[in-house]
């Protein structure tokens, strides 16, 4: 099965290829709207391509993590309609929130980035309903999405592996510490314990942190006034789960 994966990827990975080439390609003899319309299918088909891709990688890489879960309603996506159903939640909620400038759909409808082929999905069902999802997104040597903001270098230097927390989605009817955040964060400190990794990263709101400064084994690493598109305080936190405080384990591993 893995040597089918590998081969079904590189076909996409030509294909890819081959589209990208041609999109920009004009034909002289015919009009201005026949080449918009070939342009526009053919932006279509690329980004169908990588979707297609990013659910082949995101599967692959999901199903070789350890995740020794008990919780009925916390899953680590391992099938194509459960990625389809977390990508629709974040459209959902970005859009609700007016953060699709900064978080934009790839697909409408649809919110997945590069950074899937290589994070731990997990998301929270309740009622047959995704209403929650984070990812855990493993360092590769794609820059983690935090890094055009704050340097990673010297901790790559000080651990073996580090990673970045992200794509933090609840379903926008729901508020406060409700069982999605509680079970998805359980769910980050068993992914932490089971498949070596040494500390997380992540970006978040400042007026947030009174919160994750519970956690224990939290430290800022940088502040900065505005993240991406969105003008406010920011705080990037660097996390290590081995020192959690006796809050978390109180609110969260009960």
């Amino acid at each position: 099965m893995k040597n089918i994966n590998i081969n079904k990827n590189n076909t996409l990975t030509e294909l890819q290829k081959l589209v990208e080439q041609n999109i920009t390609k004009k034909l002289s003899y015919m009009p201005e709207s026949f080449n918009a319309q070939q342009h526009k299918a053919l932006e279509l088909f690329k980004q169908r391509i990588f979707l297609e891709k990013t659910i082949d990688e995101a599967i692959s890489f999901n199903k070789n993590l350890v995740f020794p879960n008990e919780d009925k309603n916390l899953y680590l996506t391992t099938t194509a309609e459960e990625l389809i159903d977390v990508f629709k939640l974040r459209s959902d909620v970005y859009t609700s929130i007016n953060y699709q400038k900064e978080f934009p759909d790839t697909i409408e409808g649809l919110n997945f980035d590069s950074y899937d082929s290589t994070s731990a999905i997990l998301f929270y069902k309740k009622e047959k309903q995704v209403t929650g999802t984070i990812r855990v997104i493993f360092d590769s040597a794609q820059k983690l999405p935090s890094e055009d903001k704050c340097c990673f270098e010297h901790l790559r230097k000080e651990y073996n592996s580090i990673s970045e927390m992200s794509r933090f989605i609840v379903n926008k009817e729901n508020e406060g510490l409700s069982l999605e955040f509680k079970y998805m964060f359980k769910g980050i400190y068993t992914l932490f314990n089971h498949n070596e990794l040494d500390i997380i990263l992540s970006g978040l709101k400042k007026e947030h942190f009174s919160l994750y400064s519970k956690f224990g084994g939290v430290t800022v690493l940088d502040e900065i006034t505005t993240y991406g598109n969105l003008d406010q305080s920011s705080l990037i936190l660097e996390w290590n789960p081995s020192n959690v405080s006796k809050f978390f384990k109180k609110v969260f591993l009960r």
